[in-house]
């Protein structure tokens, strides 16, 4: 996938290109779905596959307080990458470029620049100044200028539509499971491993590799989950507690993660971590022994449901596989 960052870098139009726009946060099923448009129409007609999207989102410049994102630009990039996208336009936004008029970034931005072929946006897009480029709009402009404008419809998943707004909601109220089925994998968090109070392994009996989250992201509800842990490209099982550490009185959050069957030096190291499943909220235990006495019951709890989603990823194979032609 060619990576664009400004507009200038792209010295003449694209060979037929199929276009979307959107901030793509999550890059969940609903814009996979748009990608995989994108990629069939582009292919079809022996063109380029194009998505553009903006750095930094647009409302953390319109409305800095208003939103907490699910991927970072560098997640954006590389799940955009995987969805078979042949180039991606990021666009700088700013408040200069918040004032640009729906008509002018057709002309510029996807006519006189990318040289769209055909357009394909989601059923809600809108852009431009006041978000005065709408379908309808778009519709006119692609009828003005030749371009075709097809539009994807919403996606729904157990009945709720799949949207970035719906799955940052599931992440805060640690609905997993559902954040899951709308992102079409894990949500996760990653970063460098902390050195801690150095408690978890001396007075608890559960070592952990700390990762430090910000108040300022989308942090998930409060507590105890199942995850797991991509480390050096392994996956290893493990029990996570994101909170305050309520029971020695700290002020930072933190995402505490006990590795199963894992002795390595990782301090410094970044990792993946994925949450599957919500177990329950954090707690004040009254001493250390009633802590480590919680957190075997929650790694046996972890252990049985890892092991019952390898169980089902094992026959949700299989059935595939068996209805393959043969």
């Amino acid at each position: 996938m060619q990576l664009y960052r400004h507009l200038q870098e792209i010295k003449s139009p694209f060979k037929r290109p199929v276009v979307t726009i959107g901030n793509f946060d999550g890059v969940h099923l609903g814009h996979q779905l748009l990608f995989h448009e994108v990629a069939i129409r582009a292919k079809q007609s022996g063109g380029t596959s194009v998505a553009i999207t903006f750095d930094p989102h647009p409302l953390k410049v319109l409305r800095p307080d208003g939103i907490r994102l699910i991927s970072t630009t560098r997640q954006k990039i590389e799940l955009i990458r995987m969805a078979g996208i042949d180039a991606l336009l990021i666009l700088p936004f700013d408040q200069e470029f918040a004032k640009t008029t729906a008509t002018d970034f057709v002309n510029t931005v996807l006519c006189d620049t990318i040289g769209v072929h055909e357009l394909v946006v989601g059923y809600d897009y809108a852009f431009g100044r006041g978000r005065e480029g709408n379908i309808d709009f778009l519709r006119r402009q692609g009828e003005q200028k030749g371009f075709p404008v097809t539009v994807v419809e919403a996606h729904y998943e157990d009945d709720m539509l799949v949207s970035s707004t719906k799955i940052r909601e599931l992440v805060m109220e640690g609905q997993m499971r559902d954040v899951r089925n709308l992102l079409g994998r894990c949500y996760h968090i990653h970063g460098e491993v902390q050195r801690g109070k150095q408690r978890g392994g001396a007075e608890i009996g559960f070592p952990t590799a700390n990762l430090k989250l910000s108040a300022e992201d989308l942090c998930p509800k409060k507590g105890v989950y199942v995850t797991q842990v991509l480390y050096d490209d392994k996956m290893y099982g493990s029990v996570t507690n994101i909170g305050y550490n309520p029971t020695f009185g700290e002020n930072e959050l933190v995402a505490e993660t006990h590795i199963f069957d894992f002795n390595k030096d990782i301090y410094g190291h970044p990792i993946r971590l994925n949450l599957l499943r919500y177990l329950r909220g954090e707690v004040k235990f009254n001493s250390i022994d009633e802590l480590s006495s919680q957190i075997q019951k929650d790694v046996d709890t972890a252990k049985q449901v890892l092991a019952e989603a390898a169980k089902e990823r094992v026959l949700s194979c299989e059935e595939r596989f068996n209805t393959l032609p043969m």
